[in-house]
């Protein structure tokens, strides 16, 4: 009975990864004193909805978008992005942390300007007060599902080792009851590993529920509040190429 510390230890690994994340989830789920200012403020700008959506760079790309259909920015499907409009008097803190992050040439190519923007303490003022509010997952609990997830893994593929080695200590006419034993820690994982992917991680997302069931009635019609809501999807190619730092143009 070699093989069966090897279990345990598997076992063990597997049990704490996936009370990791039920508790990290559990946490993330449960309502917060915010969440009755929410019911009592519901309205969103369209940048606290981009945020809630799709996080930093969401609010980015919407920002880079608005910019560049107000005419102050051109994205060209280059993948650059040059300043239009030089003077900006009426630029707000978001846009002129584009600019700043475009530099004094006036030009940079978008991959390089989004993160850069995406980090900005502007950026990190909408996710605050949407905290605040009850409608975003601090960044804390973020971090605990996503360590949570990462535990899951690792204990998975320390089952999958360990499992392996137990069946090769062991008799092969022994091995039936090792494989079996190993698959019920390897299933916990790999269930919990396969919700989350069916379901991209549904609590790692940067709205609260409560936040979650605002975006759920923000109507998608007006262009900016879609691309806001369901991402540079719904853009045409040309500027999904741009914010990708793609060319689209054929190639001979």
């Amino acid at each position: 009975m070699i093989w069966v510390p090897l279990f345990l230890v598997a076992c063990v690994v597997a049990g704490l990864g996936c009370a990791r994340v039920c508790r990290a989830t559990l946490a993330a789920a449960r309502p917060r004193p915010g969440d009755t200012r929410a019911d009592a403020d519901p309205d969103l700008s369209l940048r606290e909805a981009a945020y809630l959506a799709g996080g930093p760079l969401r609010v980015t790309d919407l920002t880079l978008v608005s910019m560049h259909r107000g005419r102050r920015l051109l994205l060209a499907h280059t993948g650059w992005a040059t300043v239009v409009d030089a003077g900006g008097a009426d630029r707000d803190e978001l846009e002129r942390a584009v600019v700043g992050a475009i530099g004094p040439g006036g030009q940079c190519p978008v991959p390089a300007v989004r993160p850069v923007v995406a980090a900005d303490d502007s950026v990190r003022c909408i996710e605050e007060r949407l905290v605040d509010r009850g409608l975003a997952v601090p960044a804390s609990g973020r971090r605990e599902i996503a360590d949570g997830l990462r535990t899951v893994k690792a204990g998975f593929l320390l089952g999958l080792l360990l499992g392996t080695v137990a069946a090769l200590l062991v008799p092969a006419a022994e091995r039936a009851p090792v494989i079996a034993a190993f698959a019920l820690p390897l299933l916990g994982s790999g269930l919990c590993l396969l919700i989350g992917a069916v379901e991209r991680y549904p609590y790692t997302r940067w709205a609260s529920p409560a936040g979650q069931r605002l975006l759920s009635g923000l109507s998608a019609t007006d262009p900016l509040t879609a691309l806001a809501t369901r991402g540079p999807a719904v853009l045409e190619p040309e500027l999904r190429a741009a914010l990708r730092g793609q060319d689209t143009r054929q190639r001979p």
